[in-house]
């Protein structure tokens, strides 16, 4: 029998690493009950038994739904255990995929926590990726933008900045570069041999409400053309322009996360590495 729908349910999160795996997969589920609210315990760098204590003391005062990944058998076993007898739901969020693994492969598993954080070549990549994306924002550093892998072009509160950093932790070096109102853009973006140029826009009514809100902030002129529709309009009109003049790809970013605008990104990326 279904249970009768909550308001809110308590959601508890324990990890043996960073428990960015287990948020990942709780907010994806989560989010398909529209009706029903998550409210997240999360508990990171579980590895002994006292630690495991205070979770457990935790889950006992607000009972709810535990998913985990968990090395320590011991310690699963414990947890598992604990929640049968407060009748409270558990579930190991990679052992699934582990068993398929298992099966697959035809052999055993080697246990390793945090295995995904290890300091390999990976991860230095990356570092590499996010001090490049940073020293590259707004247009600047100009002279190595051809050592970028992207390079994200648009007016101003297009997300270039916050989509660049994202890329950056996939490993992507990304430079972006602002259209100002009748500033031509800089060479060396439009000679750009090796990095896949990608323009960004947005609905006027989406930018005009981010800028006002911006402008508001700032304490500047609300009567400005940097909040005018018609001006920024033409802003856009503009980006679209030049994208087909140039044949770059553009992305409309008006109701996409940056997950979702950095997706499309690596799928154009794929493609153009592929020509």
């Amino acid at each position: 029998m279904p249970h009768r729908v909550q308001s809110f349910v308590h959601l508890h999160l324990v990890s043996d690493s960073t428990g960015e795996t287990l948020i990942a997969v709780a907010r994806a589920v989560a989010v398909q009950y529209a009706s029903v609210r998550a409210i997240e315990h999360v508990y990171p760098l579980v590895r002994a038994a006292n630690q495991l204590d205070r979770v457990i003391t935790e889950i006992e005062a607000a009972p709810g739904i535990v998913l985990y990944t968990l090395v320590n058998t011991e310690l699963c076993h414990r947890l598992e255990a604990t929640c049968a007898e407060m009748n409270v739901p558990c579930v190991s969020v990679l052992a699934p995929v582990i068993d398929v693994f298992r099966s697959y492969l035809g052999t055993e598993w080697t246990p390793t926590i945090g295995g995904q954080h290890v300091l390999n070549n990976e991860y230095f990549r990356r570092i590499d990726a996010l001090n490049f994306s940073m020293a590259h924002d707004d247009g600047q550093m100009a002279g190595d933008i051809e050592d970028a892998d992207v390079i994200l072009v648009g007016i101003s509160r297009t997300s270039k900045t916050p989509t660049s950093i994202y890329l950056a932790n996939r490993g992507i070096k990304t430079a972006n570069v602002p259209l100002v109102p009748d500033i031509p853009l800089p060479d060396h973006v439009t000679r750009a041999k090796k990095p896949l140029v990608i323009g960004l826009v947005a609905t006027p009514e989406r930018i005009v409400q981010i800028r006002q809100n911006r402008v508001l902030a700032l304490k500047g002129d609300e009567k400005s053309a940097y909040v005018d529709r018609a001006a920024v309009a033409e802003e856009i009109a503009a980006t679209r322009r030049l994208c087909a003049k140039q044949g770059w790809p553009l992305i409309d970013v008006t109701r996409r996360s940056i997950e979702e605008t950095a997706a499309e990104i690596l799928a154009f990326l794929k493609e153009h590495r592929s020509v």
